[in-house]
């Protein structure tokens, strides 16, 4: 591509299927429809695809409304259950448990946000434990469900929701919708590649069996060994090992055998950490570890000897590496997904973070003799998310009291300069991080805090002002609502089953 081929984008070459191929696919072709862009999108059977993603954040559902697909038919289509929050186990002190939530704890309080009266009366012994306040935590930890309503006035508007759901059969999915909406899928092994030699931009990639497709804008989404972003123009990496030093993980499914509740587990290990996520047809499972802690046949053993039913293949073996491109979107190539970078599943980023690309670059789509410019705030965009991500993790790290090697060092070691800031600020004020840009909002760092046993010492003034036995009475209030609701609250899977009934008499 030259300067003078500068004007509108004419073809978009995918490389690279899976769920971040897919969405990439998905998203482009709805949102091109009548277009005179055509999208191609090249993969091959014989590289596999990692695929054991399958917990999401609530934004999938935007996500998903925006494309047209309908709800019940993609929780048909992937196995799909319910998700309210994430519970992890042991991570503060052995024996500890919380739930991150997706919603809110109480409401403010005289206009004074809910956890500095919280905080204000726990002090003085006057409070229960933050998670009775949290409709989400409580329907989660006794497995039911239902959707939130729009009423502001009723406690079940103040929670979101998301979906667990089988990460293979979801791109299967999109690619059957992708291609219906005029995508060609070429199958094939990308072995080469043509730069232009007046740009340096990627003109075309080469098949092994000679094939030659060009392109005017590539989305790299063939996974960590980066074809384009990484091999063709060599864009470097921003490496975050240090901070977050996992970088291994065997996954394996299993028999689903407990109750299938509407919440992704994650349960700390001596060096790393282990994820459940049940389907409805199996349940995820996965051992995150450090390498330098504990060796293959340890992590093997840890794994399978926790998982709750019988194992229904072989436990696979993964590799990475903890960071992310310094550019994400190089010259005329945009990398999606595990190509830009990786952050560990602990918080149900990934799929997330391959959103928020997608979406970013709908929002800038360029043309090409602007396309410079529209990277630069691309690339603006997706480092801050992903470094304010990179804080939150780490949090989850750092805020312990195990006694293991590996959970010691965690603790000892130098955080990011921007996560220890945000944590004195909660310990001395009460306060929050609350980002215009960012997924994660104040009532998730407050989880997180508070369930690893990091509380404020200091809080708003104003709650001093107020009357203790109006306090005591609203804490007491609320607590009621949150339980008398989730009395009220359906089965999570009781819900599915129902809904699928409904939905099957409506067809």
């Amino acid at each position: 591509m030259t300067q003078n081929d500068a004007g509108p984008i004419r073809k978009i070459v995918i490389l690279g299927g899976g769920t971040a191929g897919w969405m990439t696919a998905a998203a482009l072709s709805h949102r091109l429809a009548g277009s005179a862009v055509s999208i191609e999108l090249v993969e091959s059977d014989e590289i596999g695809i990692i695929g054991v993603g399958e917990a999401t954040l609530p934004h999938i559902r935007a996500f998903n409304t925006a494309m047209g697909i309908d709800e019940q038919t993609l929780i048909d289509q992937t196995q799909a259950t319910f998700k309210l929050g994430i519970q992890f186990v042991d991570w503060g002190r052995p024996g500890d448990s919380y739930i991150h939530p997706f919603g809110a704890y109480g409401e403010p309080i005289e206009g004074i946000d809910f956890h500095h009266v919280w905080a204000a009366r726990r002090a003085m012994g006057d409070a229960a434990y933050i998670s009775d306040y949290s409709y989400p935590v409580r329907a989660a930890e006794a497995n039911r469900f239902q959707r939130p309503v729009s009423d502001p006035g009723s406690i079940l508007s103040t929670f979101s929701y998301a979906f667990q759901f089988d990460a293979s059969l979801y791109a299967a999915f999109l690619r059957q919708v992708s291609c219906g909406r005029g995508v060609v899928r070429t199958e094939g092994k990308v072995v080469d590649h043509v730069l232009d030699g007046a740009t340096g931009d990627v003109d075309a990639v080469v098949l092994s069996d000679g094939r030659r497709i060009s392109g005017d804008l590539f989305v790299d989404c063939s996974g960590f060994r980066g074809r384009l972003i990484n091999q063709a123009l060599e864009t470097t990496f921003e490496d975050w090992s240090h901070w977050l030093p996992c970088d291994s993980a065997f996954a394996v499914p299993c028999q689903t055998t407990a109750p299938v509740g509407p919440y992704t587990r994650a349960t700390a290990r001596a060096a790393g950490w282990q994820w459940r996520i049940p389907l409805q047809h199996r349940t995820g499972n996965g051992h995150v570890f450090s390498s330098a802690h504990i060796s293959d046949e340890g992590a093997v053993a840890t794994l399978m000897s926790n998982l709750e039913g019988p194992a229904l293949a072989e436990p696979r073996r993964l590799s990475f590496k903890t960071g992310r491109r310094h550019k994400l979107w190089s010259r005329n190539v945009v990398a999606i997904g595990l190509s830009g970078g990786f952050l560990e599943p602990l918080e149900s980023t990934s799929i997330y973070l391959i959103q928020l690309g997608i979406t970013t670059l709908l929002d800038l789509f360029p043309d090409r003799i602007g396309m410079a410019a529209d990277a630069e705030e691309y690339n603006r965009i997706m480092a801050l998310e992903f470094d304010r991500i990179r804080d939150f993790l780490v949090l989850h790290y750092v805020a312990n009291q195990r006694d293991e090697p590996f959970w010691r060092e965690m603790r000892t070691m130098a955080w990011p300069d921007s996560l220890a800031a945000k944590v004195e600020a909660f310990k001395s004020r009460g306060l929050l991080p609350d980002y215009d840009i960012g997924v994660f909002l104040p009532p998730s760092w407050l989880a997180v805090l508070v369930g690893q046993n990091i509380v404020p010492n200091g809080w708003d003034p104003r709650v001093d002002r107020l009357e203790r036995h109006v306090l005591s009475a609203k804490l007491a209030a609320l607590g009621d609502d949150v339980r008398s609701t989730v009395d009220r609250t359906p089965d999570h899977m009781a819900f599915i089953r129902d809904a699928a009934a409904r939905a099957g008499s409506l067809r």
